[in-house]
């Protein structure tokens, strides 16, 4: 009985891209997330994107900021993101590129308050990093002619105008965030795309 169940549970596992492992991963980085915030609060100040803390020297902070969160409820709500993330776009990426997009996400993202929204004198959670993965899996799609591709590349770019000229969000959104992340996974996924091109049109000639 246990393995009829498992037979019939593979297919939403493959749909969902939970298979091979990847459970595993997804699994270690929401307990991950989930660890940092019950560490309390002190833990929290001392990994956050603080400007004057970077300004005197905390610059850890511009890639722990994107791993700590305001409140469960924050918590919450971008692991629900991930989940989602992950059941589109798991298998578009190998795990390097995958820790590339993100790395260079969150330090665009970093960057970007630094340089362009010096406005912004604190920031927490992954939401930005989320939109790097969320714009690097668009442009894959787009690349590959995913039948879902302008459908993401459409609402990513609607919600970002909508969020910049002034839309409805919740007063600790910081937006910004959402728009450095994103232009940074549209260029990484850009790059890696054209990369994978590049190498199927030499081995076919």
């Amino acid at each position: 009985m246990p393995r009829d169940a498992a037979n019939r549970l593979s297919p939403i596992a493959a749909a969902l891209q939970w298979d091979r492992g990847r459970w595993i991963w997804l699994l270690i980085i929401l307990l991950v997330l989930d660890a940092v915030l019950g560490l309390g609060d002190s833990v929290g100040q001392l990994l956050r994107y603080d400007r004057s803390a970077i300004s005197a020297g905390g610059w850890w902070r511009l890639l722990t900021a994107h791993i700590v969160h305001l409140d469960a409820h924050h918590l919450l709500l971008n692991e629900l993101g991930l989940v989602l993330m992950w059941s589109l776009f798991a298998q578009d990426y190998d795990p390097v590129e995958w820790c590339a997009i993100v790395l260079a996400g969150a330090l665009a993202i970093s960057s970007g308050l630094w340089w362009l929204s010096p406005r912004v004198s604190w920031y927490v959670g992954a939401s930005g990093v989320l939109h790097s993965v969320l714009a690097a899996g668009a442009v894959k799609h787009l690349a590959t002619r995913a039948w879902d591709r302008w459908i993401l590349i459409v609402g990513l770019s609607v919600k970002l105008c909508w969020e910049q000229w002034g839309g409805s969000t919740a007063p600790l959104v910081v937006v910004d965030a959402h728009l450095y992340g994103a232009l940074s996974g549209f260029i990484l996924g850009a790059v890696l795309s054209l990369r994978v091109a590049i190498i199927r049109h030499r081995s076919r000639t």
